[in-house]
């Protein structure tokens, strides 16, 4: 530190990235009452799709953060893929129709214009800010916390720090943690064109021997398109307008009239961290992993990250729980997006095969599949997309573990009913922190007064799910728990869930996975035991991190805004 040094901000946790990774992370942050700096070092947001594919734990996390209205202008819902053989003869297809989740599983979007949609999210928050033209310089560890150099001779003070910045992270040289894996060599020229030539809704993979391909519906009429780029051919001539011309005359009629974006040649990464959390340093989204961009996980990856990690970042800072937490963020993410890398990258090497011998064994064997009605369906749904199913971190599993032991897997998220509101989707009852979820029965006799405390003092919610024909019952001589929300089955999909597992009471986590599950009886004991595995303290302190206080807990959306009186 020179004379020049002086501080910018202390803060609880300072998010190096104004991607949508880190944008998302500061907007759970925001609603959790936490103070956060997002730095950047562009001087604004992207201006060019990058992403193209929204999920449906995306949107979730979106409307976990009350943004997915304004996001969903934004999106193509229910967006068919189809791969197609060199003659252009359909191989696959993916449209999967069901919304476990309570959104649609495929969506095109338009990644700059969703990011905006984030970053305008966190003018809600007086207690968050963004600083453009901020490159992080340098970070040190104190028994306080972190001292954070921005450029030249500014200073931030923080708890904790998140590095959204990048496959080329600076938190992660800094951290000194390796980034594990492979660089392809197949080179692939992307262009994104207004005023969509082609104009329909769906997108298509050409797994074409002479040049493999994609076609991208994305929204407000932009398409991508994707070609390989063969060895024989440099990247200046890829860029070449002559070039790109030829690469969309078989697609579109008039390829010179056509409204381009932007083109660039790129290679596809699998790479992953060696540690997603060193101290009180953490990486999320492209800085802890990078896949190739076949399944349009890339994006989606990085959202998870950031809803696994906010709820848990929140809780240790407010002094909810201790900082060993966060240790989980690793444990929980790093199998999955493991995962999701390799995935990614088969599916590519699927597709990319350029000896016609090897791609005509590959679509023989691929019909072949497409003729069992039950592998059909798998490809058909997207039954191979690999879930989060965490079966160690924050979580209480029984032991010997079962292959249908719920813990550890996401709920689902259907619409229900309330005695006040019809047809609302089952996050918007149960709010955003932890719940105590039971079928057929009520949670505050079954926890115990005691348990049922502790959970209400953490600010969680109790709901209480029964048939709909149930929905407007009361005991006779009885009252209702005014800390009880009744939940009317409107769909059957309550009923159907529990009837597949034989646990009845539900423990969620703010991210909607299922910390524990058990049986009614058990409420009690499995209770204790996930207070012990999440190291909460329902007394705000107990546990708490000791480098800083605990802040305010805003008891209301408006007060997280900074807008009650």
């Amino acid at each position: 530190m020179t004379a020049r040094t002086s501080a910018l901000n202390d803060v609880d946790v300072l998010v190096v990235g104004a991607g949508p990774v880190g944008l998302t992370l500061a907007n759970i942050l925001g609603l959790q009452g936490i103070s956060v700096l997002v730095v950047e070092e562009r001087d604004t947001l992207i201006d060019y799709p990058r992403g193209v594919g929204l999920d449906d734990e995306s949107l979730r996390t979106f409307q976990a953060i009350g943004l997915v209205d304004a996001v969903l202008p934004h999106t193509v819902p229910n967006q068919i893929l189809r791969f197609y053989d060199g003659k252009r003869r359909l191989l696959a297809e993916m449209a999967p129709a069901d919304a476990c989740f309570g959104w649609p599983k495929r969506n095109g979007f338009v990644q700059p214009l969703v990011d905006a949609e984030l970053l305008r999210g966190l003018e809600r928050f007086a207690h968050v800010q963004v600083r453009w033209g901020q490159a992080m310089t340098g970070c040190a560890e104190t028994h306080e916390g972190l001292r954070v150099q921005l450029g030249e001779g500014t200073e931030v003070r923080a708890r904790y720090l998140v590095g959204c910045d990048g496959g080329r992270s600076m938190t992660r040289r800094l951290m000194g943690v390796s980034f594990d894996g492979t660089t392809s060599e197949t080179r692939w020229l992307v262009i994104d064109l207004a005023n969509d030539p082609l104009g329909h809704p769906n997108s298509e993979v050409g797994a074409d021997p002479a040049r493999p391909y994609a076609s991208i519906s994305i929204a407000h009429g932009i398409r991508r398109f994707e070609f390989m780029i063969h060895a024989n051919e440099t990247d200046e001539q890829a860029q070449d307008p002559d070039f790109v011309a030829a690469m969309l005359a078989s697609f579109v009629p008039h390829p010179r009239d056509v409204d381009i974006i932007r083109h660039r040649v790129y290679t596809h990464h699998s790479r992953i961290a060696g540690a997603f959390r060193q101290g009180r340093m953490m990486l999320a989204g492209d800085a802890a992993h990078l896949m190739p961009v076949w399944q349009g996980q890339g994006y989606n990856s990085g959202i998870r990250d950031a809803a696994n990690l906010g709820w848990k970042l929140a809780a240790v800072v407010r002094g909810q729980a201790g900082a060993q937490l966060l240790d989980s963020y690793d444990t929980e993410r790093r199998k999955h997006a493991r995962a999701m890398i390799d995935l990614s990258t088969m599916v590519g090497r699927v597709i990319s095969p350029t000896d016609r011998r090897v791609a005509a064994l590959r679509d023989g064997l691929i019909r072949a599949a497409s003729a069992v009605p039950t592998l059909k369906r798998y490809v058909l749904e997207m039954r191979f997309k690999p879930m989060p199913r965490y079966e160690s971190g924050a979580v209480v599993h029984d032991h010997p573990t079962r292959a249908d032991d719920p813990a550890g897997t996401l709920f689902i998220q259907p619409r229900v009913d309330t005695r006040t509101a019809h047809g609302v989707l089952f996050d918007d009852v149960v709010g955003t922190g932890f719940a105590v979820v039971c079928w057929n029965n009520d949670p505050g006799t079954l926890l115990g007064e005691a348990a049922f405390a502790r959970w209400k003092a953490l600010g969680a919610s109790f709901i209480a799910a029964r048939p709909q024909t149930q929905l407007h019952w009361t005991a006779p001589g009885g009252t209702d728990d005014p800390d009880v929300t009744i939940v009317g089955d409107r769909t059957g999909e309550l009923k159907a869930w529990f009837d597949r597992h034989a646990e009845s009471v539900l423990f969620l986590r703010p991210d909607r996975c299922i910390a524990a599950a058990c049986i009614a009886q058990r409420a009690g004991e499995t209770s204790a035991r996930l207070f012990d595995v999440l190291a909460l303290t329902a007394r705000g302190g107990d546990h708490a991190d000791a480098n800083g206080p605990v802040l305010h807990v805003p008891q209301s959306a408006a007060e997280s805004a900074g807008t009650a009186p």
